[in-house]
């Protein structure tokens, strides 16, 4: 299922939220222009690697050379970088389509907070839950998940515009966002459980990352969000 829209039009101008699809694009693009040696290098010294945080000979390494930096950064600057087209642009898709509304509920400032401490969330439970991995996470898609665990709970009458491809069957329908972000959800924690019991890692994907995200969203919006100054009204679709 791909979403196309909400229902729920933002109230004004979702400025941060645009300004973090930027800088994504800008650190995509310089990613592109490192070239296949560079970028590997790059992607290691800015990207989560979990090993160097759990192993103690390495974290000390770590600490040696970069000092504390050299583990915090990578928190921060890996939700900035990503793997591919594909990537990149499903997640900026979700961040245009559920961030605007929750930018609008906890006003530029704390939302800004909100997204880059759910994707410090997000990288800490990948850390936990793929203890020895040596492959450097990278991805935005544990801060959105906050946003999207946000707006699962802010939104519960809120509907989703969906593109539903199912082999030669294409079809646009409405569903409730409650029900399509709940999927989603579900679909992560069987996929990471799943992963942890079978000992296969997270197959390339940081479901835990997500699963933590949404979670820290969803637990800590209740606390952050303002009261909605007027109702918003649904769309008539």
């Amino acid at each position: 299922m791909i979403p196309l829209r909400d229902s729920i039009p933002s109230r004004r101008f979702p400025v941060v939220t645009v300004a973090l699809i930027v800088v994504n694009a800008l650190a995509f693009f310089h990613e592109l222009g490192l070239g296949e040696r560079r970028l590997a290098n790059y992607l290691m010294a800015h990207g989560v690697v979990p090993v160097l945080y759990t192993d103690s000979e390495l974290r000390h390494a770590v600490l040696d050379v970069a000092g504390w930096r050299g583990l915090i950064q990578p928190l921060f600057s890996s939700m900035f970088l990503h793997g591919g087209w594909a990537h990149i642009i499903g997640n900026l898709w979700i961040l245009w389509i559920f961030g605007d509304n929750v930018e609008d509920r906890l006003g530029r400032f704390r939302y800004l907070l909100f997204y880059l401490a759910s994707g410090v969330v997000a990288a800490l439970l990948h850390i936990v839950t793929n203890w020895h991995s040596e492959l450097p996470t990278i991805g935005a898609s544990g801060a959105i998940a906050g946003v999207m665990g946000a707006y699962f709970l802010l939104f519960p009458h809120a509907r989703v515009q969906t593109l539903v491809i199912l082999g030669f069957l294409v079809d646009i329908v409405t569903v409730p966002a409650v029900i399509f972000l709940g999927l989603w959800f579900l679909l992560q924690v069987f996929s990471g459980t799943l992963g942890l019991f079978a000992g296969t890692g997270a197959g390339g994907i940081a479901w835990w990352a997500h699963i933590g995200g949404f979670a820290f969203g969803a637990l800590m919006i209740k606390l952050l969000a303002r009261r909605p100054p007027r109702r918003f009204e649904d769309w008539n679709w």
